[in-house]
């Protein structure tokens, strides 16, 4: 179907979805009134001060409240604790009453009947629960101007399964969006998450691995700390910090001295404090033995101000050894009394678990998932698609809800719930999708995807843009030069934004993935359009007689993007969208255009040009090639361009970071029960865009295979000529500290040590022994004190007789 009709369609389908929408029987509740019983504590009032004013923001319907039962037959909205229910239920307390009895801590009832007087019942455990009932009657509500309905057959008694679900929202330069936030939109974004059931927010300390103000901050780091410390204090729920160890001396009475000093104005002035995680390093790089008697220090200051506050600890560590390891787990396995338990995070060099099997039982293991980002990160997109690694990059706009669900549910068993760690405003759907898993991990994606959008943009095109949602999911799987989805997704998007009422169109969370899918289209026309203009000037390389005016012509060619740009106006609704949402909540794409940290702190969007062929390593070659002296030598250099990949007779070539071409790598582990790969390899990405000489290196070697700490990379290599050398040339990217060895079939040496300071490739022979039965075995692993082993590229080649 031509994109023109499909769009068309898709517009008069969502013209009619409000209609289609309220096909199902629902109640109206425009006229209905609130009953409460007649005492309640300040949480349990404040959750229904919380319906009344999302209620009201949204349709404009201010709902009354009374402490009993008026006479009539208008809607009646029924709430508190299920303790009290014979003070507010009603007609119906005696049957709710049964159903209240069943709910655990924070759980809710909420049931809605469809009588001669329409009634909806809410109970909760307790205030959090009641809170969370509020939440889950707003999300299946349909509130819109003049507007207010719920389904009549709504019936919902729950608990949740983990005592632990919150978001860590740090307020510091390092994030894309929260340090441009004020306190005001610090508590929207707290309730919308407690809506969605969550009960802990983590905050930072003023001193982290930052720097220690931003241009966008509106108040000082230690002031906005204090107030939004406060703000959840107000919702009843639990406040967490996320406080490393930044200091250099742990040791000494002054240095000591000074830490606790620093610890103490910051816990003197917070409201509330529940939980406190030091992570063991990353950042912070301390030694078991210095770290646990240091947290017993910091123990006694925290508990001087927050007398039930724990310290939870993590066995993060940037070069970690079986010693710094079994040293950690000896420390925490004796218990004080001021610890909470440990914390499954990235950059641990043990599994969920080896971490859960080593942890004393008695202590609870907290979940500290990263779901910001996308590449050199604990659950990277797996096998993206270079074009967009290098646009995208690390942190942009990412809602992956599917991998969510399958990461928290792999995982979930083993703890007591999570808070995730989280950079900025680009995750904002996985926030909300792994919340309802850990409330419940039954919970379907598309259910979640359908509340997020009918309370937070347009209850009538709910299900369109939960669709939408999950296509954006869809953009990144496979190739994206020949992936239909992205341009069905743009058509979606594009269509959402004819159909949607100003007001929901003008919200950040559908200015955010329509950015997303101009953008995925974008690069998708770039790529197809510059992988052929390579293919051109390749072709004109290889034709004519003269090197150095066939250099010109493909020169010429490759400068089409400069000269010819496609899908301009792709890019133009870009920057204009990206710079709206800079000024609506502070989300900063570009260094240049909105003051962003760092290219790979959430600025994708200065990488929307990023060349996405072999243009600037061809340039360099060329650059070369017209210092030599000869035709004969220029043109033998241009066919060694030509053919760089080229194995030679018998011989064999595989790029490693290109999914499927890279079937000689050794995995039996699926990507759904290893999604971290601490088990299995990976696709990384050399991702670090500063050095110039980095720009200038092959495509093939911005990508590679990788294994973590000290999992060997094995390559197998069949039907090999049992009579032949062969040799192993491959290519590394250059990461730094990275030490390697390269062992055939477990037993010969063929490099003790591999050292690629730079972007390199090496070429060893391989012993004649490891080749004679046909069948080979290559192996790269990473010393002790190493994070991974990478290696981008790799030539099995066979050597020439010896005469």
């Amino acid at each position: 179907m031509p994109r023109l009709l499909r769009s068309l369609l898709f517009v008069t389908l969502a013209l009619l979805a409000p209609s289609l929408t309220h096909a199902a029987p629902a109640i109206d509740l425009r006229q209905a009134s609130i009953v409460v019983p007649k005492e309640q504590a300040p949480l349990e009032r404040r959750a229904v001060e919380i319906l009344r004013e999302e209620v009201r923001e949204r349709s404009g319907i201010d709902l009354p409240v009374a402490d009993h039962w008026t006479e009539g037959t208008g809607p009646v909205i029924a709430l508190g604790l299920g303790s009290q229910a014979n003070q507010y239920a009603g007609p119906g307390a005696p049957g709710f009453e049964e159903a209240a009895a069943k709910l655990g801590p924070e759980g809710f009832a909420l049931l809605v009947s469809a009588t001669e007087r329409p009634t909806i019942l809410l109970a909760g455990a307790d205030a959090r629960g009641l809170l969370y009932g509020v939440g889950r009657l707003l999300r299946k509500s349909s509130l819109a101007p003049g507007e207010f309905t719920l389904p009549a057959d709504l019936h919902v008694v729950t608990t949740p399964k983990y005592p632990l679900r919150g978001h860590q929202l740090g307020y510091r330069p390092k994030v894309n969006a929260y340090d441009a936030w004020s306190v005001e939109q610090y508590d929207r974004y707290i309730r919308d998450l407690a809506l969605f059931g969550s009960n802990s927010i983590e905050l930072m300390p003023p001193r982290t691995d930052d720097k220690p103000s931003s241009p966008h901050m509106k108040v000082a780091p230690l002031e906005m700390l204090v107030r939004v410390d406060e703000v959840i204090a107000s919702y009843g729920l639990d406040v967490w910090l996320w406080y490393p160890n930044m200091g250099k001396d742990y040791v000494s009475e002054k240095g000591i001295a000074a830490e606790l000093a620093e610890r103490d104005e910051v816990f003197s002035k917070l409201k509330r404090v529940d939980h406190i995680l030091v992570p063991g390093g990353d950042p912070g790089n301390l030694e078991p033995d210095v770290l646990f008697p240091w947290l017993e220090k910091m123990a006694q200051v925290l508990r001087k101000h927050h007398p039930k506050a724990k310290i939870w600890v993590s066995p993060q560590a940037f070069e970690p050894t079986k010693q710094w390891v079994d040293s950690f787990f000896a420390q925490l396995n004796k218990k004080p009394d001021w610890l909470g338990g440990s914390c499954f995070a990235p950059w641990e060099p043990v599994t969920i678990d080896e971490l859960r099997r080593r942890t004393d039982p008695a202590l609870p293991v907290r979940n500290y998932p990263d779901i910001t980002h996308n590449v050199d990160c604990q659950y990277p997109v797996p096998n993206w698609d270079l074009a967009f690694a290098i646009t995208l990059h690390r942190e942009c706009y990412n809602p992956r809800p599917r991998a969510m669900k399958t990461i928290q549910n792999v995982f979930a068993d083993r703890m007591c719930g999570s808070l995730t760690y989280s950079e900025g405003i680009a995750d904002d759907v996985n926030k909300f999708v792994w919340g309802d898993q850990d409330w419940d991990p039954n919970t379907q994606v598309i259910d979640t995807l359908r509340d997020y959008a009918r309370l937070f943009i347009d209850p009538h095109h709910a299900d369109d843009i939960a669709q939408g949602l999950l296509a954006l999911e869809q953009n990144w799987v496979g190739p994206v030069a020949v992936n239909p989805q992205i341009g069905v997704t743009l058509d979606l998007w594009q269509g959402l934004e004819q159909a949607l009422p100003q007001r929901a169109r003008e919200s950040y969370r559908f200015r955010m993935p329509l950015l997303r899918a101009h953008y995925d289209a974008y690069i998708q026309r770039r790529l197809i359009h510059e992988t052929d203009l390579e293919r051109q000037a390749r072709e004109a390389l290889s034709s004519g007689n003269d090197m150095l005016a066939a250099i010109d012509r493909a020169e010429a060619i490759l400068a089409g993007p400069q000269s010819q740009p496609v899908g301009v106006e792709l890019k133009a609704k870009c920057i204009e969208l990206a710079d709206i949402l800079f000024h609506q909540i502070g989300w900063q794409t570009s260094v240049a255009r909105h003051q962003a940290q760092h290219r790979t702190r959430g600025a994708f969007l200065d990488g929307i040009d990023e060349p996405l062929n072999d243009v600037a390593w061809l340039g360099a070659q060329f650059r070369d090639i017209r210092k030599l002296g000869s035709e004969p030598e220029r043109r033998a250099a241009i066919e060694r361009v030509l053919h760089r990949t080229d194995p030679g007779p018998g011989g064999f070539y595989d790029n490693l970071g290109v999914p499927g071409t890279a079937s000689r790598i050794v995995n039996d582990v699926a990507w759904a029960t290893d999604p971290g790969t601490l088990n299995s390899p990976r696709v990384t990405f050399y991702y670090i865009i500063d050095r110039p000489q980095d720009k200038e290196i092959p495509l093939a070697w911005k990508k590679q295979a990788c294994t973590l700490y000290g999992l060997p990379l094995r390559l197998v290599y069949e039907d090999l000529d049992p009579t032949a050398h062969y040799a192993v040339r491959a290519s590394y990217s250059g990461r730094e500290s990275r030490l390697m060895r390269l062992v055939a079939n477990e037993k010969h040496v063929v490099a003790e040590q591999i050292e690629p300071k730079q972007a390199i490739e090496q070429e060893f022979p391989i012993p004649v022994e490891a080749t004679r039965s046909g069948r080979l075995e290559l192996s790269w692993s990473c010393g002790e004190r190493q994070r991974s082993t990478e290696v981008a590229e790799v030539w099995l080649i066979k050597l020439p007789s010896a005469k």
